[in-house]
């Protein structure tokens, strides 16, 4: 028979079993920051759409309109979508998709821009709350593609942080109060072109990055007062890479990117290593992720000869920069000079390791030793097109959106599978949220919950 310790620990056992189990399911029923919590793009949700279409509003819950322009991506939290917007009072060039060169802007946006944060019911899509936290005429010039609100807020529920570059960081709790606010010089961003790096929260630390043209540096602020904890300058120019907190055997490590060299910090901004390009990389957007216990950073600019993915392993200290010849080493896994895409982030899912192109070609590499499943499939060859958003991942399947608002959708594997081609249309550069069994995608005006009637 059972004595009372006996059912002790059984009771504690089932209570940290339940609590697990609680905990997952709440997590997967939030996508707090930038590609998600896990910065991967992945969902294991098994009721995640697989089909949609807004003409014919198949597995379209609801749509609803989104003020001025924004390419922040939603967040959730809690049952709540929040995003970012920047409102202009005068006219703006229409967006355009596609890629195409120039596009440089030499002075700000005239027109006084209205800087607002956003908060939806993920149940209705109606609006529980909208905030302007600036409205001013914008100090620095953007890419004629871009947007004033490019970076995504990130999000614990009771606060949600959002960054707009020059036009400062804001700290709001979840009824709209704003609690604190940053500012910072504004400095010259590469050709005009604006920020992009999206804040993280790590523990009770705001960590964003700015890397410019002038003065770059690296910052952790408390996130509930937004006192400055620590600040390590960086030698880096333009950067739109967000950072990544990478955790393993027991500590976490700041990965950030840079043109010049990617870098781990401890969570007090100090280096542990450093990795130079093995050739010069001219622009840098993917953000860094982990997966199968390798981190993976990419930079393929397309203007480069060179487009680097490296898997790192764990342990790494001082330069682990490849030698002349060398794809591998103590803590490098693979390398390869072809795998990196320019915008969008590389995938993982299974045990694939994907790169969606800017101009519309799939390849698919083994994540663990990067030997080459598939290169460079052509995704419409009777219509090319661009593509901005990362790709994501779920139910055995990966997507992919385009620039004109279709979502094509492969079978994941190590073999080229196009099943079909969702559509909702309109200019979209945004990811998703993949919140429980809901796809929370934006677009240029509208933001869409798409979600399978069961």
């Amino acid at each position: 028979m059972f004595g009372f310790h006996q059912y002790k620990r059984v009771f504690t056992i089932l209570l940290k079993t339940f609590v697990l189990f609680f905990t997952q399911a709440e997590a997967s029923d939030n996508w707090p920051m930038f590609r998600g919590g896990s910065a991967r793009g992945t969902s294991d949700n098994s009721n995640l759409p697989l089909e949609w279409d807004a003409k014919k509003k198949k597995n379209i819950e609801w749509k609803v309109t989104v003020p001025g322009l924004g390419w922040s991506n939603p967040v959730v939290h809690s049952g709540r979508i929040y995003l970012t917007s920047a409102v202009s009072e005068g006219e703006i060039e229409p967006r355009k998709p596609g890629l195409y060169f120039g596009g440089d802007r030499k002075e700000p946006i005239k027109h006084i821009h209205h800087f607002i944060v956003l908060c939806l019911d993920i149940e209705s899509g109606g609006y529980l709350w909208q905030k302007e936290v600036l409205a001013t005429r914008p100090v620095t010039p953007i890419h004629i593609k871009n947007s004033y609100a490019a970076e995504t807020p990130v999000t614990d529920g009771e606060r949600v942080y959002a960054y707009f570059g020059s036009h400062g960081l804001y700290c709001l709790d979840n009824t709209g109060k704003k609690l604190w606010e940053k500012m910072f010089k504004p400095y010259e961003m590469r050709n005009g072109w604006g920020t992009g790096a999206s804040p993280i929260l790590e523990g009770d630390q705001l960590i964003i990055v700015n890397d410019n043209m002038e003065d770059s540096w690296l910052a952790a602020f408390d996130k509930k007062n937004g006192k400055q904890l620590w600040k390590t300058k960086r030698e880096e120019p333009s950067n739109w890479s967000t950072p990544f907190v990478w955790k393993h055997d027991g500590i976490s490590e700041l990965i950030l990117t840079g043109r010049n060299q990617t870098r781990s910090y401890d969570l007090a901004g100090n280096e542990r290593w450093s990795l130079k390009w093995k050739t010069r990389t001219s622009i840098v957007i993917p953000t860094p992720f982990e997966a199968h216990g390798l981190l993976y950073i990419a930079s393929g600019y397309v203007g480069d000869r060179e487009k680097h993915v490296y898997a790192i392993k764990p342990g790494a200290k001082n330069d682990i920069s490849l030698k002349s010849g060398e794809t591998k080493n103590n803590f490098i896994a693979w390398y390869d000079k072809r795998a990196a895409p320019y915008n969008p982030s590389p995938l993982v899912y299974g045990d694939e390791f994907y790169t969606l192109f800017d101009f519309g070609f799939l390849a698919c590499r083994d994540a663990r030793s990067g030997s080459v499943h598939f290169d460079k499939e052509r995704i419409n060859p009777d219509k090319p097109t661009g593509f901005t958003a990362s790709p994501w991942a779920y139910r055995g399947h990966v997507f992919a959106l385009s620039e004109a608002g279709e979502t094509y959708v492969f079978l994941a594997g190590k073999e080229y599978k196009l099943v079909r081609v969702n559509y909702t249309g309109g200019m979209s550069m945004a990811n998703p949220a993949l919140a429980a069994d809901r796809l929370i995608l934006r677009n240029q005006n509208h933001l869409f919950s798409i979600r399978e009637k069961r």
